[in-house]
């Protein structure tokens, strides 16, 4: 199964790794570090990026590298128009890589500065992330067209409110997705008064159903030992809530209650083979008016992911030593489902046609 991962005193080093999927968008960074003339360095899928915003307000991403010396062009400088290498002063457009300007040539030369390009990838902001399409390698710059539309988080009306949340995990997209979307973790790792407990642990039956590259549990009343959902009984409407895992690496859960909802978008995004990250960013309309409920469900959805991260970094301590793992029904149904469609997609990407491992809607069982 290719999803091991070894440390060696905290630091992340290559073992059996995921293999990974190109040819999609990720998440870079948050655009609230993109501020006027400064450049922000992020990895995404083992390669270093450079970000900026231009003056006209456009997000761009490119390898860091330049293409002359290989310097980190994070090292230069950036006007809003162009970025500027430190070392010879080469001159790119940012969002096409185009060079537009060598200092250094003189009348005698006959280079045309304009066909050399930086490796520029195609990037957008949604939800105040910086989304880059990675292809594969090999693949070169698709066009817009060609490319799958930008993931965005879903909305159900123009007031709401936002948050996000990020920590970096230390293992590898694999075990941060099957970890992502395990339904029984939940009464151990995420003990607290205001979630579940062990002693709340009950059976439960849900129905999942194939979607495009992906798998969806169908719309259900949420668990009734999760404190959060119990709060929405205030409005006094039936509660449901969906939540689909679409590849590469999202998971979406909508939750309505009449006209009002709850929506959040988590990903978890390979910054090198070996680790990863998870971001989250959810809207609500759910106690609008309620004072100061962003940064409370900002400090409950820390504590939340925190405890998600510490249970990650735990566990890549046992993986150092490369034990023997197993997945097991109905709880692990949904990671097996995973594996089989990852694996479809890279089928695909050789040739082969691609075959959803769900043949129609199922029932899985399990305790949490």
């Amino acid at each position: 199964m290719p999803f091991l991962t070894t440390t060696e005193a905290g630091v992340p080093i290559q073992g059996p790794s995921a293999t990974l999927i190109y040819d999609d968008w990720y998440p870079a960074l948050r655009t609230d570090r993109l501020r006027k003339s400064k450049l922000a360095k992020a990895m995404l899928l083992g390669i270093p990026l450079v970000l900026g915003r231009r003056g006209d307000g456009r997000v761009f991403a490119l390898r860091d590298s330049c293409p002359h010396r290989g310097i980190p062009l994070s090292e230069g400088w950036f006007d809003g128009q162009r970025v500027t290498c430190r070392y010879h002063g080469w001159e790119f457009e940012p969002c096409s890589g185009r060079c537009e300007l060598i200092p250094s040539l003189s009348k005698h030369d006959r280079l045309d500065a304009t066909r050399i390009y930086a490796t520029a990838f195609a990037c957008e902001e949604r939800d105040g992330h910086a989304w880059v399409f990675i292809p594969g390698p090999g693949s070169g710059r698709r066009s817009p067209g060609a490319q799958p539309p930008v993931p965005e988080l879903a909305k159900f009306g123009p007031r709401y409110r936002n948050a996000f949340l990020t920590a970096d995990l230390p293992c590898n997209v694999d075990h941060g997705i099957i970890g992502l979307m395990d339904p029984a973790h939940g009464p151990f790792v995420h003990q607290a008064w205001w979630w579940r407990s062990r002693a709340s642990i009950r059976e439960k039956t849900k129905r999942f159903e194939p979607i495009p590259e992906g798998f969806r549990m169908s719309a259900h009343a949420p668990s009734g030992n999760s404190a959060p959902y119990k709060l929405l009984g205030v409005y006094g409407q039936p509660v449901e809530t969906t939540i689909d895992f679409v590849l590469p690496n999202r998971r979406t859960e909508v939750i309505r209650c009449g006209d009002k909802w709850f929506s959040s978008l988590t990903t978890v995004t390979p910054v090198t083979a070996s680790t990863c990250r998870i971001d989250v960013v959810a809207a609500w309309n759910v106690f609008y008016h309620v004072p100061l409920v962003t940064p409370i469900a900002k400090f409950f959805g820390a504590r939340f992911v925190r405890q998600d991260q510490i249970t990650m970094i735990q566990q890549a301590e046992g993986l150092r030593h490369n034990p023997s793992l197993m997945l097991i029904d109905d709880a692990d149904k949904p990671a097996k489902w995973y594996f089989a469609l990852k694996q479809a997609r890279l089928d695909a990407a050789g040739g082969t046609e691609p075959r959803h491992p769900m043949d129609g809607p199922v029932e899985l069982h399990w305790r949490s």
